[in-house]
């Protein structure tokens, strides 16, 4: 194997991580970005977290008010579970890697802006990840 699709499948494999790491800490609660009183399992809610702290800008309101919503939660943690299986799994990947580029751009636009950067922050950079794999993936059909 070239050091090219190792790359590639370290970047796929990486990022599916990533989305399925989250969905892992917020269903248990395993202490790293949600405490266990807080997992989704012991009735807590995965958004309301970052949407009622993390959130600021012109959105701000529009998305606090999202927060604890059962059907956003449900949303979110379904679609951190879909986009870390569909990129771990190499099945689907164009339609997690759309998912996951859409759910990136809600959680950017509600921290715009950015806090170090005055445009640019990971959520735009894993974008760019994530059409780079759903790229890649078409032109290996």
């Amino acid at each position: 194997m070239s050091i090219k699709k190792i790359t590639w499948l370290g970047l796929r494999l990486a990022m599916g991580f990533i989305f399925l790491w989250a969905f892992i800490d917020k269903l248990f609660g395993l202490g790293f970005a949600t405490t266990s009183k807080n997992a989704w399992l012991n009735g807590g809610s995965p958004t309301s977290g970052f949407l009622t702290n993390a959130t600021h800008g012109p959105l701000a309101e529009f998305f606090k008010e999202l927060a604890g919503i059962p059907t956003v939660d449900w949303l979110f943690m379904l679609g951190l579970l879909g986009v870390g299986v569909t990129l771990l799994f190499n099945k689907f990947v164009t339609w997690g890697a759309m998912a996951g580029s859409v759910m990136l751009l809600l959680m950017y636009l509600a921290v715009l802006p950015p806090a170090n950067n005055p445009l640019i922050d990971d959520h735009i950079v894993y974008i760019f990840v994530l059409v780079l794999l759903a790229l890649r993936n078409q032109e290996n059909r």
